[in-house]
């Protein structure tokens, strides 16, 4: 994937990935249940974005378990995470991984992004199958900071999508993500609103 990540990110990765199969087994949390798929499905996935990362303040939107933020948290300690998502099942295990892994640069809350107002605005605001590109625009553009950017994590080439955006929308690019292990299409939509 072409990362200069620290050989000992590998430890908190991991263990971020076996509470998420043991909590998994109660709490259903994610479809994806053999770990070697968490791996390739849920890291390798969430980090393969690393690179589009803009400013220091991250906004993960609809985030379930913490995916893309917590990798990505692990990944750059000098960056603040904000997670947000409307289940509190979802909620209490990041909250769990927080306290276990000691995180000290994420943040999660509960609840549904057209009721969060936060104090200023993100430089980047990510998700990963949230919603359309029109819709993430539409529900998140009041969390997004001046020059800030939209990362939207997509399969397939989004077109249909793109075709529906309209005016006030930005495309700055699409990137086609190469995830180890994986053979379907991954792309990354990086958008501003004007």
């Amino acid at each position: 994937m072409a990362l200069s990540l620290p050989t000992e990110l590998s430890r908190p990765l991991l263990g971020y990935l076996s509470l998420l199969a043991k909590w998994n087994k109660a709490y259903n949390l994610t479809a994806v249940r053999e770990s070697s798929e968490m791996v390739t499905r849920h890291l390798l996935d969430s980090l393969s974005v690393h690179p589009y990362l803009y400013g220091d303040r991250i906004l993960d939107v609809g985030t379930g378990p913490g995916l893309p933020g917590i990798p990505l948290a692990l990944a750059n300690p000098g960056k603040d995470f904000i997670l947000l998502d409307s289940l509190g099942k979802k909620t209490r295990f990041i909250q769990q991984v927080i306290n276990t892994l000691e995180l000290a640069n994420v943040t999660v809350l509960q609840s549904r992004i057209e009721d969060f107002q936060p104090p200023q605005g993100f430089s980047t605001v990510i998700s990963r199958a949230f919603a359309s590109l029109l819709e993430m625009m539409v529900k998140t553009r009041h969390c997004l900071g001046e020059g800030g950017r939209m990362l939207a994590m997509k399969g397939q080439y989004p077109q249909t999508e793109l075709d529906d955006l309209g005016d006030g929308v930005e495309i700055l690019s699409i990137k086609e993500l190469e995830v180890p292990g994986l053979s379907a299409e991954r792309h990354l939509v990086i958008m501003t609103a004007h």
